[in-house]
């Protein structure tokens, strides 16, 4: 993945059918850098979503409201995925977590709940987004380095973990995450630690959507992740990245 360098205003989708929102949420994110396009309903997202040959990708991040008039955010974000690591932000007026829970599965980065404060909207905009130029500066020698753990290579310059050489798929912010854990191999890390260490601010401190992303991380890089060996669990305490793998 190639570090955004620009100074150009970063480029925004919004999909959400709610024009009034719309506006409100474009014209305070405009004030603040952004320059942002709007598609009403899914068949508009997916036009604008397109992969098209040859050119580099339109956007740099997208809000996506869940419920649409002609269709489902959470198949919009699906279907995204099977082309595109663009960071995802979810807006949901749902109450139940089960779709919070089906979206960051499926490949989301984040979600709100409407009502939300745009504040937030931006805040949590500008941590996925920082996200995909890498948690780590390129000038940092360690940027660069391959970390080994007995058959899983985390590869910070492609952006890749693989187990016998094999990429495992993740998210962006999956791949931060794991990042930040396999740096302090050993070590007990808290919620709020993770939380800060990748979104660069602590939002929610006790949001449990990052076990989701635990969970998923595990899916990808455990032999079997329903009994975990490389990232651990400590009830009440937090996470542990094992230093040694595999029996090495």
């Amino acid at each position: 993945m190639t570090p955004l360098s620009r100074t150009t205003p970063s480029q925004l989708l919004l999909v959400e059918d709610d024009l009034r929102l719309a506006q409100q949420v474009s014209d305070f994110l405009h004030s603040s850098g952004w320059q942002v396009t709007h598609a009403a309903n899914a068949a508009q997202a997916d036009v604008a979503l397109a992969p098209r040959r040859g050119e580099a990708p339109t956007f740099d991040a997208l809000v996506l409201d869940l419920m649409l008039p002609d269709g489902d955010g959470l198949d919009i974000c699906r279907r995204l995925r099977t082309h595109s690591d663009l960071p995802v932000l979810m807006l949901t007026a749902r109450g139940d977590p089960f779709d919070r829970v089906v979206g960051l599965e499926i490949g989301a980065d984040d979600y709100l709940t409407k009502p939300f404060e745009p504040r937030e909207l931006l805040a949590r905009l500008r941590a996925i987004t920082r996200r995909r130029a890498g948690s780590l500066s390129p000038h940092d020698p360690q940027a660069e380095q391959v970390l080994r753990f007995g058959r899983l290579e985390i590869d910070p310059a492609a952006r890749q973990a693989r187990i016998d050489g094999e990429e495992r798929q993740m998210t962006a912010y999956q791949f931060d995450l794991l990042q930040v854990l396999a740096r302090h191999p050993g070590r007990v890390l808290t919620r709020e630690f993770l939380l800060g260490a990748v979104k660069g601010e602590s939002l929610e401190a006790f949001d449990r959507s990052i076990d989701v992303h635990i969970s998923r991380i595990r899916a990808a890089i455990e032999d079997d992740p329903r009994h975990p060996r490389r990232i651990l669990t400590l009830r009440g305490a937090g996470y542990v990245f094992t230093k040694s793998q595999d029996g090495l």
